[in-house]
C-alpha cells in the first residue's frame, strides 16, 4: 500500500495547481504565492547544537520558505518549512498554573466591589457580568468578567453563546446611552502573554463613533472593491479556497478556516453568514479553542468583526460576522512573538496551517 504524505504549507504552490477549476480561479484572484530556498554554511563547532535543535545539519543547510500574500487585504505571511516542523513545547506551563492559582481573589473575583460599573449599570449573564474598564480605549469600554476565574478552563459552545449574548446586551445598552457609538468591537486577550493585564478570565467590549475601527472598515472596503472588480464575494472565495485545500471545516452555520495568511501562529478565522449575528459563531469558536488546546495553546487573542449596531449609511450587506483567534505563544518564553517584521513587513510563521486544520477536524 502506498502511503500519501499529508499536505503541508511547503507544497502550497503545487497544491493550488491541483485544485478544482473554480477554487483554483478563486485562489488566483486572492493570493500571490512564491517560494525560495535559504542556504547557509555552518562551522563544525555548531553541528552538535544544530542536530539537537533541528535533527540534522542537512535540515538547516537548505530551507524552503513559502510566502503567501492576500492580494485583497495585503496581509501576508512567510512560512519556513524548517520552523513549521518544530514541535511546540510550553515550557512555562507549571509557572503559569501557579500564577493563575495565586491570583484567586483578584478584583475580578469580586466584581461588585472590585470593579467600577458603567453609567448604565451592569449587564448580568448566566455565566458572567459586566464592569466598566477603569483605563478606557474608547468612550464606552467594558469588561465581561467570567464567573470562572481560571482562564485555562475549557469553554464550550453554550458558555460562549452566553458570553457573546451578554456582551451584545452591553453594546446595545451603550448604544442607547450614546446613539452615535454604533460600532461595536469585542476582544478576548486570554492571559498576560496575550495582553491581558488581569489573569481572571474576561472579555472586553468597546463601542466607537464616526466610523468603525480602521482594520474593520478597511476590510469592508476591500471586500466591496473585490466584488466590484470580480463580481464575486471575497468571503465566499476565501472559504472556497480553504475548503478545497482541506483548510476549511464547517461548524453549524459557521465556516472555520486555518488561515493561509495568519497574523501570527495558528490563526483561525471563523466566518458567519451575512445577516447572522455573532451567536452563529459560537460553535466554530468553541471548536477552534478545543483545537488550540490540543496543540498546546495556552494564550490566545480573539476579536470579533461585526457590522454596526445601527445603520450608518454605508454598505454592510455582504459583511459577515466573523472571529479571528490566534495563538500568542508560550508564557514562559521571554522572547516576544511579534517584532519589526510583523509590525512593518509581514508575519513570520513557525506553524503549518495544515496541522491546525488537522486539529480542527479532530
Amino acid at each position: 500500500m502506498t502511503l500519501v504524505a499529508p499536505a503541508q504549507i511547503a507544497d502550497l504552490e503545487d497544491l493550488l495547481t491541483r485544485l478544482p477549476a473554480d477554487a483554483r480561479a478563486a485562489a488566483t484572484r486572492l493570493y500571490l504565492v512564491t517560494s525560495t530556498v535559504g542556504r547557509l554554511e555552518q562551522p563544525p563547532e555548531m553541528e552538535q547544537w544544530i542536530v539537537k535543535l533541528f535533527g540534522s545539519v542537512e535540515a538547516v543547510r537548505e530551507q524552503r520558505i513559502v510566502r503567501v500574500t492576500d492580494l485583497v487585504t495585503l496581509q501576508g505571511a512567510l512560512f519556513n518549512e524548517l520552523r513549521a516542523r518544530r514541535p511546540m513545547e510550553v515550557k512555562g506551563a507549571d509557572e503559569m498554573r501557579r500564577t493563575i492559582d495565586d491570583a484567586v481573589g483578584d478584583p475580578f473575583c469580586h466584581v461588585e466591589t472590585g470593579t467600577p460599573a458603567d453609567t448604565f449599570g451592569r449587564i448580568q449573564g448566566e455565566r458572567g457580568r459586566t464592569a466598566s474598564n477603569i483605563a478606557k480605549y474608547d468612550g464606552y469600554h467594558g469588561v465581561l468578567v467570567f464567573d470562572a476565574h481560571d482562564p485555562l478552563v475549557e469553554i464550550g459552545e453554550d458558555q460562549l453563546r452566553d458570553h457573546l449574548a451578554t456582551a451584545r446586551r452591553w453594546a446595545e445598552a451603550a448604544l442607547e446611552a450614546d446613539p452615535g457609538a454604533r460600532y461595536y468591537f469585542l476582544m478576548w486577550n486570554s492571559t498576560w502573554r496575550a495582553g491581558g493585564s488581569i489573569i481572571h478570565a474576561h472579555m472586553q467590549m468597546t463601542t466607537t463613533r464616526g466610523m468603525h475601527y480602521p482594520k474593520v472598515e478597511a476590510l469592508r472596503r476591500q471586500a466591496l472593491a473585490y466584488r466590484a472588480r470580480y463580481e464575486r464575494d471575497y468571503f465566499d472565495d476565501l472559504w472556497a479556497v480553504h475548503e478545497a485545500l482541506g483548510l476549511g471545516i464547517a461548524a453549524g452555520r459557521a465556516r472555520v478556516l486555518a488561515s493561509l495568511t495568519p497574523v501570527k501562529e495558528r490563526e483561525v478565522l471563523v466566518l458567519g453568514r451575512p445577516g447572522d449575528d455573532e451567536s452563529s459563531l459560537a460553535g466554530g469558536i468553541a471548536r477552534t479553542l478545543a483545537a488550540h488546546r490540543s496543540l498546546g495553546v495556552v494564550a490566545f487573542d480573539m476579536a470579533l468583526y461585526l457590522p454596526p449596531l445601527a445603520p450608518d449609511g454605508d454598505d454592510w450587506q455582504r459583511f459577515p460576522p466573523h472571529a479571528r483567534v490566534v495563538d500568542r505563544g508560550d508564557p514562559g518564553n521571554r522572547t516576544s512573538d511579534i517584532g519589526a517584521m510583523e509590525l512593518y513587513a509581514a508575519s513570520v510563521i513557525a506553524s503549518d496551517p495544515f496541522r491546525v486544520a488537522d486539529a480542527l477536524r479532530a
